[in-house]
């Protein structure tokens, strides 16, 4: 009988400088209250978004400058190139494995371009072996983390031994614009956050934890809910339709019809670990699910400590999760542009 696929151990990482809540909304209002005249009101975001702090690949002054698209996408391969690192090592410390042990990497991101991708551009500092295979994923937003695990955990089961890398890693504050007048870009810069995270999964006997399934769920339709838009100065944030709502009217037959696949309810999941998108978005879920308020604790906790950092938010969650003792069954769930829904569920090592 061939070993499940576990999960090894995990390692996170933020970049050096600290974005305070409250110096972000001033300087916000600096920027744009002048500019924007319905500002007051979409201000108040930036007290009920639930967060408390951020991190950034750049100082605070930087992101309320006019930089272009060059500019933020050499600050994307600076900043998240390091961010790689730090967690990848972390990871691997943790699984007492060195980086030549690695055989495959599966690289998720979306708020910028690397070609050659970010493993490539890391692997001599980390020393990866020549041979170690490379797998980017591109476009998953903030469900990238979750659907990420689920392709890392496939590579996994198909190489028995073989030592699988994921790492999410995202530096999303640079889509920060003060040349973009509109309500979305004004609620991003009171929600995103930069970090990485990073996992090691393993067909082995031993482990953190068990992969048992994974599945996803797309809308028709929903192009509009999420993504980013391009232009000449970089990307620019989509949130064309209010995503707590959608997500209280939807999640929970998706939640099912995915568990369902594996022979599994809802009934079965001891714990839902959910990418915290925002304060509202938790509630929307514990709601859609069924679950006491404030049971989303360690969601609320990631969200205040780092805000919204898109893929790797979910791993973050799962970080203290792990390090407060997993219960039996833990369904992974994030949401992402597509509009899609992401799941993987973990069950807790004997």
């Amino acid at each position: 009988m061939s070993e499940s696929v576990k999960i090894v151990s995990i390692g996170t990482a933020v970049p050096p400088h600290v974005i305070d809540q409250r110096d972000a909304a001033l300087a916000s209002h600096q920027a744009f209250s002048s500019r924007y005249a319905d500002f007051e009101r979409l201000a108040k975001v930036f007290q009920s978004s639930g967060i408390r702090r951020r991190y950034g690949v750049r100082p605070l002054d930087w992101y309320f400058t006019t930089p272009g698209w060059p500019d933020r996408n050499d600050a994307f391969i600076e900043g998240a190139g390091a961010l790689f690192v730090s967690a990848a090592n972390k990871a691997l410390q943790a699984a007492g494995l060195s980086a030549d042990e690695v055989d495959t990497i599966v690289t998720v991101t979306s708020s910028g371009i690397a070609t050659p991708g970010l493993e490539a551009r890391v692997s001599t500092q980390m020393g990866f072996r020549s041979d170690v295979e490379r797998v980017p994923v591109f476009g998953l937003g903030c469900a990238g983390g979750v659907s990420g695990f689920s392709i890392a955990s496939r590579l996994a089961a198909s190489r028995p031994g073989s030592v699988v890398l994921l790492v999410a890693v995202e530096t999303c504050t640079l889509a920060f614009r003060i040349d973009k007048l509109t309500k979305a870009n004004i609620v991003a810069t009171a929600l995103f956050g930069d970090g990485a995270a990073a996992c090691v999964l393993r067909a082995a006997d031993d482990g953190i934890a068990e992969i048992e399934m994974s599945g996803q769920h797309s809308w028709p339709d929903t192009l509009d809910i999420m993504g980013w838009s391009v232009d000449p100065e970089g990307l620019g944030v989509i949130f064309d339709r209010a995503i707590p709502p959608f997500a209280a009217a939807n999640i929970q037959p998706a939640v099912t019809s995915i568990l369902a696949r594996s022979g599994l309810t809802v009934e079965d999941i001891d714990r839902f670990a959910c990418h915290p998108g925002g304060a509202k978005v938790i509630d929307a879920l514990e709601s859609a699910l069924a679950l006491g308020q404030g049971s989303l604790n360690h969601e609320r906790d990631v969200l205040s400590d780092y805000g919204n950092m898109s893929s790797p938010t979910a791993l973050f969650v799962l970080d203290r999760l792990i390090a407060s003792g997993l219960p039996r069954r833990t369904l992974l769930t994030a949401m992402g542009p597509g509009f899609t829904l992401s799941c993987v569920s973990l069950k807790a090592a004997a």
